[in-house]
């Protein structure tokens, strides 16, 4: 085979290009991996600048556990990756209310019960069907076999499982919200404050929205092998790309792909360094990044820009990021906040702020006594689109000063003392990650039955596959990688 030739080419080096490559490489296929930064991991990745080390997104990962997926690539592949459990896992604070998520899930549920006007029983009612749907759902993603493409085994197993799918029925297609009500827990505001906040950031829209057996899942994370990657989520990444490497993949840094187009026999990859040929292309971008890859009209591909409009109602990230001294006592690990300053508003644009800090262990991010910071709110795409230039750089500019104002109103500690601060728009998210107008998250889930119409990984186009969290299973770090490997499947199936 000549040397620019492969049975399959991943365009982008976050998690579910990095699954995808090493998982063909594994299966024996010659793969390429191009991915436009010098360094891995999308929006989940690690960058430097101005001499400190910042989280470019997402911050804390579930899957870490040693029975789950990233756990046993940590072992089998000997990656030489360190994870902090911390507990708290995170902090939500409004201005009157502070909770703490523990990695102990009883201890959690406790403090809830002890709020004033707690309604006791139904929270207990309502947190044992969320923990009934979240085993049953999360099984799946401990055990990737059992997600589509499905084989006979698989299918069987399935059907012996089918007494845990049932509490699942009766919400298919209805919104978290619909569940809160029948529990009689809507008017509890702590709840649904950490529901809000909880979902914004897992499954990307309110809990009065979100699809509720996917929203119910969802409030396991914490629960589920999540953790600390020292030294940042880069490190992660970066050790992937080494034993893709070790597996016999190639990995080209640094070398943006600049277009997609069929050939007899699979596909043209025109990259920066030059011209590469394969049978299989999986992307690693959102589809509108895909669609401008492949340069066809869209009524060629309706389907993909049927997705791209799913994407483009969801969210871009405002960001802040910082250096600051580390208050007296503050933790020696890596902690997370999250901050909201009006629990009667939607949980964007700066109300709702996740802020995750740097711990002692993490070197090389900042100078000894400080920490690096990564605050980050949600802003709607529809709404960055629809303005000008000069007025987009006004709203995030008005976005990142009620964030600073959220940070010195409720976690004032950390609001003094700033060393150095970098601000970063959609446009900016973009730069760092690649990811087209900065959208985050993916396509929302939100409540209806049309979120399970594609569960099983199929091509955009003859040998052209669409992998991340655009695509099923969705959104986390770990459903990206997930999906990968399920995509490497289809396609080391088909060469």
């Amino acid at each position: 085979m000549p040397e620019s030739s492969y049975d399959a080419v991943v365009v982008g080096a976050g998690f579910g290009g990095l699954a995808t490559a090493l998982e063909l490489a594994q299966r024996g296929a010659r793969v390429a991996l191009c991915e436009a930064l010098n360094y891995p991991g999308g929006c989940a990745s690690t960058f430097h600048r101005d001499g400190y080390a910042f989280e470019s997104g997402a911050t804390l990962f579930s899957g870490l556990a040693e029975e789950q997926l990233f756990g046993q690539w940590v072992r089998r592949y000997g990656l030489d990756v360190e994870v902090d459990w911390i507990d708290p896992l995170v902090e939500l604070r409004t201005p009157s209310l502070k909770l703490s998520v523990h990695r102990d899930r009883q201890r959690f549920l406790e403090q809830l019960f002890l709020l004033p006007d707690a309604p006791v029983g139904g929270l207990r009612d309502f947190f044992a069907l969320q923990r009934q749907v979240a085993d049953a759902l999360w099984a799946l993603f401990d055990e990737p076999a059992l997600l589509p493409p499905l084989d006979v085994r698989a299918l069987l197993r399935h059907a012996a499982r089918v007494p845990r799918y049932v509490p699942l029925l009766r919400w298919l297609g209805r919104p978290l919200g619909a569940v809160l009500e029948h529990f009689g827990l809507l008017r509890f505001t702590p709840l649904r404050t950490f529901l809000d906040a909880l979902c914004q950031i897992t499954v990307q829209c309110s809990a009065a929205e979100a699809e509720a057996p996917i929203a119910l899942a969802a409030m396991d994370y914490y629960w589920r092998g999540t953790g600390h990657v020292r030294g940042g989520i880069g490190r992660l990444a970066s050790a992937l790309v080494e034993a893709i490497q070790r597996s016999g993949g190639q990995v080209l840094l640094a070398n943006r792909v600049k277009s997609l187009a069929p050939e007899p026999g699979g596909w043209r990859v025109e990259t920066r360094r030059g011209e590469l040929h394969a049978r299989q292309v999986a992307a690693n971008v959102l589809p509108r990044g895909l669609l401008r890859l492949l340069g066809l009209p869209p009524e060629r591909l309706p389907r993909l820009v049927e997705l791209a409009g799913r994407v483009e109602e969801g969210w871009g990230a405002a960001m802040l990021y910082r250096v600051a001294r580390a208050p007296e006592g503050a933790p020696a690990k890596a902690c997370h906040l999250e901050l909201v300053q009006d629990e009667s508003a939607p949980l964007v644009e700066g109300n709702h702020l996740f802020v995750s800090i740097s711990g002692e262990a993490d070197t090389g991010r900042a100078p000894p006594g400080y920490r690096t910071l990564t605050l980050s709110t949600h802003v709607p795409l529809r709404r960055m689109a629809e303005q000008s230039p000069e007025a987009q750089g006004r709203y995030i500019a008005g976005i990142q000063s009620r964030m600073r104002e959220g940070l010195a109103r409720l976690a004032p500690e950390w609001e003094a003392h700033v060393l150095h601060e970098l601000t970063a728009s959609p446009r900016t998210f973009e730069r760092f990650t690649r990811r087209d107008a900065g959208a985050v998250g993916g396509v929302p889930r939100r409540a209806g039955l049309h979120q399970y119409r594609e569960l099983s990984p199929r091509p955009v186009a003859e040998g052209l596959w669409l992998v991340g969290d655009s695509v099923f299973p969705g959104q986390s770090t770990l459903a990206t990688a997930l999906g990968g490997i399920r995509t490497a499947a289809r396609i080391a199936a088909r060469r």
